[in-house]
């Protein structure tokens, strides 16, 4: 791509390829403004970091896949955005964080680790957790283990004492040829 500046022809790299948000971060994206400190664990390569960042939140992301998190960097650094990523093996101690507004965990499942989630959710935090059902074995990708897999109504009774403030289970396209098996949920600290 090029544009035109005086007599010159300046050459601009292209931007990188950024993957959109979940439909269920798009349809809760409301919760997102400036001066909400915002969690993203298993980051991956940014898209739910991206949109929260873009509606002004102090966002930290984390994920143990330096590539991954390399991409994302470079991906922010074009598009101005200001996000902490931090290279964390999840199943290894985790740094001290604080506490967020808000903690977002999308394709992303350690039951082991939901009281230490729950415990970094400021009073009144939100909780955005969407992950795929037992049933994504059956359409033939994703992951295969129960271990990442959630049990059809397991997840309100996961999140728990949080208060559910929406839940879904659904099986739906991701794109014309692939459909994906998930269970959602947006949960409240009290």
């Amino acid at each position: 791509m090029a544009r035109c500046e005086g007599d010159a022809l300046v050459s601009i790299p292209p931007l990188p390829a950024i993957a959109k948000p979940s439909t269920w971060f798009a349809w809760h994206d409301y919760l997102f403004g400036p001066g909400l400190r915002v969690l993203d664990i298993a980051c991956g390569e940014g898209r739910h970091s991206f949109a929260a960042a873009s509606a002004g939140a102090q966002v930290i992301a984390l994920d143990r896949d330096t590539d991954k998190l390399a991409t994302a960097r470079t991906a922010a650094e074009r598009l101005g955005l200001a996000i902490d990523f931090r290279h964390v093996d999840l199943q290894d101690s985790w740094p001290d964080l604080g506490r967020f507004d808000a903690i977002l965990m999308f394709n992303y499942l350690d039951r082991s680790r939901m009281d230490q989630v729950r415990d970094l959710l400021a009073p009144g935090g939100m909780l955005l957790l969407e992950t795929y059902l037992l049933a994504q074995r059956e359409l033939g990708w994703g992951p295969t283990s129960e271990e990442h897999l959630l049990r059809p109504g397991e997840l309100p009774g996961l999140v728990a004492p949080l208060d559910v403030v929406h839940c879904r289970e659904v099986v739906e396209p991701v794109d014309s040829q692939k459909w994906r098996a998930v269970a959602s949920v947006v949960a409240q600290k009290r």
